[in-house]
């Protein structure tokens, strides 16, 4: 199996690309184009992998995605490349809109022309997963659920950049045939997970002494998918998914900011000592603009139709994941130097 990965060097795709190799021994092509959240010491273990291509490029370069479908030829593409983080989106709208609308057209159409070049069999065995997020959807109200039913209602230009290529995706497949399956998933954790985002942020922070600044009152909440289940998750629907597909991918793990935090603070002030308990680090901020109060996923259909689990609680993936930042300073100070933690996202970066 040859499998072409874009944003393999990023958080959830490095954790795909480690998957595909370590456990199913595939052939993996990572097309990765190295921004501020990409790095190469995500792929560490399999740096030295014969089954590990890397190639460094923008996805929306039309000529380079497409040589490289025409060199590597592969079986599936999953397509996991882009901008992510609602507080850069809001300070920095095109950027995501360049990559996770214009990229994401670039490789429909690279894999289009690719997919209608093979021989019937090659055609009717390649896929092409478009990689989403729950955001999309909007938000919730309590005891909802998010299905692959739910209308689109995104709220950030993140969400809406994200909205609008789940779109083309789905028009690829209805008006070409394109084989195209889409996922969308709860919020993710775990290693090598760039410190811009809550759950990372908040243990380095929290090691640092550094105050934990939590949006309005910290009631938002998200339901948490651990990484490594999301990979499993995205190979399986890859593998097993029906063409034309959307499946929703979620740990049923629902939790308060607050709650999350405090977790945390919890979980390091038994491991590492401190000299006061850290939920006293807690501060809360101006709330963000346009800031969604609950997601939550609906996972059944994955669940009964492909027979995906999590494996991880929230509260064994936490510990798992804390205990990684403790144990592998190597990989995240170097990170750390390109982003001090401070805000991002407040209104007055646009003027």
């Amino acid at each position: 199996m040859r499998v072409l990965v874009t944003g393999g060097a990023g958080f959830i795709g490095s954790a795909v690309v480690r998957h595909l190799i370590q456990n199913k021994g595939y052939e993996v092509l990572n097309i990765d184009k190295l921004t501020y959240a990409g790095t190469l010491g995500s792929l560490k273990s399999v740096e030295n992998n014969d089954l590990h291509h890397f190639l460094k490029a923008d996805i929306r370069d039309r000529k380079v995605i497409a040589d490289a479908f025409a060199e590597f030829r592969p079986d599936r593409v999953m397509h996991l490349a882009a901008e992510s983080h609602v507080d850069r989106s809001i300070a920095a709208a095109q950027d995501f809109i360049e990559t996770n609308v214009l990229g994401t057209f670039n490789m429909l159409e690279c894999a289009r022309n690719y997919w209608q070049s093979l021989a019937s069999d090659d055609r009717g065995r390649f896929r092409f997963l478009h990689v989403s997020t729950d955001e999309v959807y909007g938000s919730l109200e309590a005891g909802q659920l998010f299905s692959e039913k739910t209308p689109y209602d995104p709220s950030s230009p993140y969400s809406a950049s994200k909205a609008a290529s789940d779109h083309l995706a789905k028009a690829w497949a209805r008006t070409y045939g394109l084989p195209v399956l889409v996922s969308n998933c709860s919020n993710n954790y775990g290693p090598f997970h760039f410190p811009e985002k809550l759950i990372p942020l908040t243990i380095l922070n929290a090691l640092e002494g550094k105050p934990l600044r939590i949006y309005g009152d910290g009631q938002n909440v998200r339901d948490w998918l651990y990484v490594d289940d999301h990979a499993r998750a995205l190979d399986l629907i890859a593998a097993h998914g029906k063409a034309g597909e959307t499946y929703n991918v979620g740990g049923r793990n629902e939790r308060r900011n607050i709650d999350v935090v405090h977790r945390i603070c919890d979980i390091l002030d038994k491991l590492v000592s401190a000299d006061r308990p850290r939920r006293e680090l807690v501060e809360f901020v101006a709330d963000r603009p346009g800031h969604d109060f609950r997601y939550a996923i609906d996972a059944t259909k994955l669940e009964t139709k492909l027979g995906w689990r999590a494996l991880e609680t929230f509260e064994s993936g936490l510990e798992k994941t804390i205990r990684w930042y403790l144990s592998n300073e190597w990989w995240w100070a170097s990170v750390r130097e390109n982003f001090d933690g401070a805000r991002l996202g407040l209104m007055t970066l646009n003027r």
